[in-house]
């Protein structure tokens, strides 16, 4: 069976979609094969890279792209993570099957040390409600013998 595409979005690509992009690879890699872009890509931020070793989760080629970089194909899901990135995606060049909007707010302009850990625990909360989900629709398209991929 081939890997679900997920697509994470962000303005910058430097926080919020990297760690979602990393998370959902150390979470259910397997499954998914997990992509991130910005509507306006910026560097990785040191702070997410952080928050990311400290919980274990590897950030080896986390690198910010543009949501141009993935024009034309296709995703089994876009994650959408920040309310300023939905409206860039109105004109993105590609497809989904699913699209999902979680507003988490951005870790830059929150002034407490821990904004990025705590960024990275509420992306992972809702992830993993989101692949509890996925492997329950798994299941009853198996139970009812669907041939869909």
């Amino acid at each position: 069976m081939a890997k679900q595409r997920v697509l994470f979005l962000c303005n910058a690509n430097s926080a919020r979609s990297l760690m979602g992009e990393a998370l959902l690879r150390h979470l259910a890699g397997e499954r998914f094969e997990a992509f991130s872009a910005g509507s306006e890509p910026d560097k990785p931020a040191a702070l997410a890279l952080d928050a990311l070793k400290k919980q274990g989760i590897s950030t080896e080629g986390l690198a910010s792209k543009s949501l141009d970089d993935f024009a034309g194909e296709h995703f089994t899901a876009v994650i959408v993570l920040c309310d300023k990135v939905q409206q860039t995606c109105r004109d993105w060049q590609g497809t989904s099957d699913e699209h999902v909007q979680w507003d988490i707010r951005d870790p830059r302009l929150i002034g407490r040390v821990d904004a990025y850990e705590q960024a990275l625990q509420e992306i992972r909360q809702r992830l993993s409600l989101w692949l509890q989900i996925k492997a329950r629709d798994d299941n009853s398209t198996r139970a009812w013998g669907s041939t869909a991929p």
